[in-house]
């Protein structure tokens, strides 16, 4: 994704079912349960940069001792900081005693992590600000055990508000900023009531039950409590992703599947997806169950995950995101007049190269087909000449564009600042042939369109290429998201851009203003999540009319190069990945009403001047 957003976090969650003397004697450390965290969070480092944070629980901890212990950083290298740090306490306690990592018992008392129960964050602050209290987990403490309490996720909620009001809780500033807040106040409320009800034997799946169909939003979390129970849970639709794997040793839970198949070396059939509405929970006694905890509604998997947020390293993940690029084959030869011969494909950023060769792909199975009818047409009259020279026909690729060290522009001048930016991308040159080749450039998906505008175009243009064509292998983002991405500002989305310039080009634009006030009232009669207003926006206009307009968006002023783009078809998505259907930021169709509330939210903001988030 050229246009830098930030999205989903990261949860890493484990729990160890055999004491530590077993992982001691099979694996050779007892550190075996906290490298395969640091392993796990590693491997999701792309779903969090802004912090990073550890929680652990001790079983069977004597009266008096500490058994619940976090730390978080918010350090360029979070993760790195977080197990600098407890490394750094393995070895000043080996400095007083060589042979101590033999004796696990002591290991357990004296380190302060080397829990049962572990459970690891990755951040991307799409609520509050990026201070290392917003870190995850949050945790709540209580003289009695099981009323201790430490939360994590991947999630946004929209009715913070609301249930604080449940609870009976007036926010301060911070509780104000996190969705994380609102949560675990409502999860511990409902927590110390079950205690107290039945002290000593806490049923957490009562718990959830009660808890969850407050939430509305988006959620995979992980809890882990002062008595030992462990928990991980999936909202109705599962819109955020999901996976865990088990076997004798441990429990294991987090945000991608090849994530835990590549820190426990196991088989893409043993890790499993946690379904919508289900909770895996951990007994004090290390057993296993899946329940349902929710209802399970329709399914809408974030399609955003499968294009961009997480790792290609997973082989269904790096399928759909090839068929993406093959989909997209048919649009872009048709641009191009089938000129493969004047045609050059390539790639920005690095995370849009796996469409990039389905792209190719598609584009050389055409180049293929002809190729044999041409052959079969000569019959037995063939120039050996002519058919090398058909054989050595390729689809032209080059590696045109590469993103140069990360550049910070300490210039504040407009026109300076704007000579700086270009710079983000270095430029390959001698790859094109000056005003005969086309440039084809694919990218995972179109949000500002700023860096492709201030960039990427600028750069491009400098190769003299006939034309550009920049390539989405997202459909056109609409509308906010509100489950997780930071994508919650309607000035922000090139494409609604595009349609306020179309209406204003058409002198339609009083529609803003009657659609300002249809929000208006809503929001007075407290109906805000019943309807989409902005979809109204977009019917005036068919796909290609937004999509030239964007091109026009996206072209420097004097830029005297074509520049055209091309879309995915909502229908090319869903046939790519058939599991994730979530796509409420390309179709407004929200799968809660607090996705109405927000868009229609921040449209108001928009036509009111307020440059804040819409929830």
């Amino acid at each position: 994704m050229s246009d830098a957003i930030k999205h989903e976090c990261g949860l890493a969650f484990l729990r160890l079912r055999k004491p530590f003397a077993h992982y001691q004697q099979k694996y050779g450390s007892v550190l075996w349960g906290l490298n395969k965290l640091y392993l796990l969070m590693e491997k999701q480092h792309n779903r969090g940069q802004d912090g990073a944070g550890v929680a652990a629980v001790k079983l069977n901890v004597e009266p008096g001792y500490p058994f619940l212990s976090r730390i978080r950083s918010n350090e360029p290298q979070p993760i790195a900081d977080i197990f600098k740090q407890l490394g750094e306490e393995f070895n000043e306690l080996q400095k007083f005693n060589t042979e101590i990592s033999h004796y696990p018992g002591l290991m357990k008392g004296h380190l302060s992590f080397l829990g049962e129960l572990l459970l690891g964050h990755l951040r991307y602050g799409t609520q509050g600000k990026n201070n290392v209290e917003f870190c995850h987990p949050f945790i709540k403490r209580h003289t009695i055990p099981a009323r201790n309490l430490a939360l994590a996720g991947n999630f946004n909620l929209v009715n913070t508000d609301e249930l604080f009001e449940l609870v009976n809780m007036d926010p301060g500033p911070f509780q104000k900023q996190s969705d994380l807040a609102a949560m675990m106040e409502v999860i511990h409320h409902f927590l110390v009531k079950a205690d107290e009800a039945s002290p000593g034997s806490l049923d957490i799946v009562s718990v959830l039950k009660k808890a969850l169909p407050l939430f509305d939003g988006g959620f995979h979390v992980g809890g882990i409590t002062g008595n030992g129970i462990g928990f991980v849970f999936r909202d109705a639709h599962g819109i955020r992703p999901s996976y865990y794997y088990t076997d004798e040793d441990v429990v294991v839970a987090a945000s991608e599947r090849a994530a835990i198949r590549t820190t426990f070396n196991v088989g893409e059939n043993e890790v499993q997806e946690l379904l919508p509405g289900q909770a895996l929970v951990v007994a004090e006694n290390g057993e296993v169950k899946i329940e349902q905890v929710l209802e399970p509604k329709a399914r809408k998997a974030c399609s955003f995950e499968r294009i961009y947020f997480s790792r290609g390293s997973d082989e269904k993940i790096y399928r759909e995101r090839s068929q993406l690029g093959y989909n997209l084959s048919k649009q872009v030869l048709d641009a191009v007049n089938y000129d493969l011969k004047n045609t050059i494909f390539s790639f920005i950023p690095n995370t849009a190269e796996v469409a990039f060769y389905g792209l190719t792909k598609g584009c050389e199975d055409y180049l293929n087909k002809i190729k044999l009818e041409r052959i079969l047409s000569w019959g037995n009259n063939v120039d050996p000449a002519k058919l090398e020279e058909m054989i050595k026909r390729r689809v032209r690729m080059e590696k045109i564009a590469i993103k140069d060290v990360k550049m910070r522009t300490f210039i504040t001048e407009d026109v300076n600042r704007n000579e700086m930016v270009q710079h983000v991308y270095d430029i390959t040159y001698g790859t094109v042939r000056k005003d005969v080749d086309t440039l084809v450039v694919i990218d995972d998906s179109i949000v500002r369109g700023t860096t492709l505008k201030e960039s990427i175009i600028r750069m491009l243009s400098r190769l003299h290429p006939k034309r550009i064509i920049i390539v989405s292998s997202a459909p056109q983002i609409r509308y906010p998201d509100c489950y997780g991405i930071d994508m919650s500002k309607m000035g922000d989305f090139i494409a609604f851009n595009a349609a306020v310039e179309l209406l204003k080009e058409r002198g339609k634009e009083c529609l803003l203003k009657e659609l300002h006030e249809q929000c208006k009232e809503l929001h007075r009669n407290n109906q805000l999540h019943t309807v989409n207003v902005v979809k109204q926006i977009y019917k005036s206009f068919t796909n290609d009319e937004i999509t030239k307009k964007i091109a026009e968006l996206i072209t420097p002023p004097g830029l005297t190069v074509p520049v055209d783009v091309i879309y995915q078809t909502i229908e090319s998505l869903h046939e790519a990945c058939p599991n994730n259907l979530g796509d409420w930021y390309f179709t407004g169709n929200y799968p809660t009403p607090g996705g109405n509330r927000v868009v229609n939210k921040a449209f108001m903001n928009y036509m009111e001047g307020k440059n804040t988030r819409g929830y």
